[in-house]
């Protein structure tokens, strides 16, 4: 194609979309149609049309309708979104133009990168409130534009690459931070997962040991059973185990950080004879145990390893044997990793939906001998954590950086809100090689829980 008449197409595809995107404004907004009025000859002289500030405005006058919104644009121009007075109220301050366009291609990535950097920021509410704002009127993205399911199997091949060594690095990014960091926003115990409230206004303390009690009642433990812990964090359930139900624990990790913390833990309570800890990726490990238990891990395994993990934990669990996993899980089928949360939290993260994991169980020929799903629970955990980082984040601040406090609200912030107006919960799932190798009924969970719960105040 000649030069001149390619440069002629590009100009008639751009003219074409220009006029389709001031189509789309009109509908959206309302504005008149037709074309520019004349006076003795001339066009009219037309007003410059901001498209994305147009495109933004009008998107969020249709989806804010719980809650109030007002934004403020570079210009200082104030657009008001939702319920005059009503709750959460944020006040929205964009402080770069191309912030309308990147929020309209990509509103999560560019959100949470320009609330980081301070591109955008909160003149009136929190970062909370703006996400439970987003949360109860926004459904994903801000176009309602998905990923078609032809693509989504090849991106999650991509997004969730943990191979041995890749897998270890993605723990790393996360888990081997400072220990101060989690010192100041988990629990005592350092539990880094969805705790368990069984009655109104518990500690989040409380609400851990209850977490612990009710995976060990499942667990139907005895004195010097074998157990393996996959993905052992800093060493608290497994130590849990130990010192309530006289088990022996293997503890496996791929963050570094939590395998010294886990070991000196050990060490310190006169226990590390029985609980002994491994830089180990569970697909090294070797050997048959009684009992399996994974808590907070699963998230990372990534779905095309699913085969690979249930048919190692088969191979790994003894005849009579009897494992837990504990995991995020979301309620509207499979999905994709959001794309901040994938770059700067979780890489290689992923929540499954039980559709993709149940299946996989099946092939590999185990039994599913109980399933539970907690809901509200991880949201109330979640909130209790973000207090607490408010509370410590002028010390975190110090450490870290206004920059990573920001990046670390917002993760806070927008994974409770997920639990609470969200699709996300938590699923436990009992497993078994044999189909009496766990009780028929369920009574044993709650009188085990009691037991356990006896015995720890009889030791206090």
């Amino acid at each position: 194609m000649p030069p001149s008449e390619e440069t002629e197409n590009l100009k008639n595809i751009v003219s074409v979309g220009a006029r389709s995107a001031l189509g789309l404004i009109r509908r959206l907004t309302g504005a008149p149609g037709g074309s520019s009025s004349e006076t003795g000859g001339a066009k009219a002289a037309q007003p410059r049309v901001d498209l994305s500030g147009f495109l933004l405005s009008a998107l969020l006058g249709r989806l804010i309708k719980d809650g109030e919104l007002v934004l403020v644009d570079t210009s200082g121009t104030e657009r008001r979104f939702g319920r005059p007075q009503s709750h959460p109220f944020v006040r929205l301050k964009l402080h770069d133009r191309s912030l309308n366009w990147r929020l309209l291609v990509n509103s999560e990535l560019h959100f949470g990168e320009a609330y980081m950097s301070g591109a955008i920021t909160l003149e009136d509410g929190s970062i909370r409130d703006l996400i439970e704002l987003g949360a109860r009127n926004i459904d994903g993205s801000l176009l309602p534009i998905s990923v078609p399911g032809w693509l989504r199997a090849p991106l999650r091949l991509l997004q969730q690459r943990n191979a041995v060594k890749r897998a270890g690095a993605n723990a790393s990014h996360h888990y081997d931070r400072p220990d101060r960091l989690y010192e100041l926003f988990l629990d005592t115990d350092r539990q880094y997962s969805c705790a368990y409230f069984s009655a109104p206004n518990q500690t989040l303390e409380e609400a851990q040991e209850n977490k612990k009690r009710h995976i060990a009642a499942k667990l139907l433990l005895e004195p010097h059973m074998r157990v393996l812990d996959i993905g052992s964090g800093w060493g608290g359930l497994a130590l849990h185990l130990v010192a309530t139900a006289g088990v022996d624990v293997t503890g496996l990790t791929l963050s570094r950080e939590q395998h010294r913390l886990a070991q000196e833990r050990a060490q310190a309570a006169g226990l590390s004879e029985q609980a002994r800890f491994y830089l180990r990726d569970y697909r090294e490990e070797t050997g048959t145990y009684d009992r399996i238990v994974s808590v907070g891990m699963f998230e990372h395994v990534g779905v095309h390893y699913y085969k690979a993990f249930f048919g190692k934990l088969k191979s790994l669990l003894r005849p009579d044997g009897i494992a837990l996993i504990h995991s995020i899980g979301r309620m509207d089928g499979p999905g994709l990793t959001s794309p901040w949360l994938r770059k700067y939290i979780f890489p290689g993260g992923y929540v499954p939906a039980l559709s993709e994991v149940l299946p996989v169980i099946e092939q590999s020929g185990l039994w599913i001998t109980d399933i539970e799903i907690l809901r509200l629970h991880y949201a109330e955990t979640l909130k209790e954590w973000s207090a607490r980082f408010e509370r410590h984040r002028k010390e975190i601040a110090d450490l870290y950086g206004e920059r990573f406090c920001r990046m670390w609200e917002l993760y806070l912030a927008s994974a409770e809100m997920q639990f609470r107006y969200g699709k996300t919960m938590v699923f436990q799932i009992q497993l078994a090689r044999t189909v009496d190798a766990a009780p028929i009924t369920r009574d044993y969970m709650f009188s085990g829980e009691a037991a356990f719960q006896g015995s720890e105040n009889d030791g206090a």
